[in-house]
């Protein structure tokens, strides 16, 4: 009966302790270029360029924001976006992005996506950029 008890504690403990973990850092989720594109469809959106700036003035997607992944004030900045609402992150290849959407769980964002294959696939496909004006 000791054994019964001291099992159901346990597994207790295990339970709530899953259930905080999970509702502390949110999910990161791959998604394809495809799928951003509808996504991109929608009003409001938060929509993440982590290259640098310089690449950003060059070519972006439409609704995004660009906050450098490797510069020093990236979490400061990033802190000021909504961690409740879906982020969505994407930079030239998927490298960078995929350190940010880390960053991000670990900030306390809840859904977060990353788009695969980066801005690089994006344009191989033909799908429309925009590029900031001088």
């Amino acid at each position: 009966m000791k054994k019964l008890i001291y099992f159901c504690l346990i597994a207790a403990t295990f339970v709530v302790v899953n259930a905080c973990s999970e509702t502390k850092a949110g999910n990161i989720e791959q998604i394809t270029i495809d799928q951003m594109n509808d996504v991109l469809k929608g009003d409001s959106i938060q929509l993440l360029d982590v290259r640098t700036t310089e690449e950003y003035i060059e070519s972006h997607l439409a609704k995004a924001r660009n906050i450098c992944i490797t510069d020093d004030d990236f979490k400061e900045k990033a802190a000021n976006l909504n961690r409740d609402e879906p982020i969505y992150v994407y930079c030239k290849k998927g490298g960078r992005s995929a350190k940010a959407a880390k960053i991000l769980q670990e900030m306390g964002f809840k859904k977060i996506y990353d788009m695969t294959g980066g801005i690089l696939l994006w344009e191989e496909a033909g799908l429309e950029t925009e590029k900031e004006q001088s």
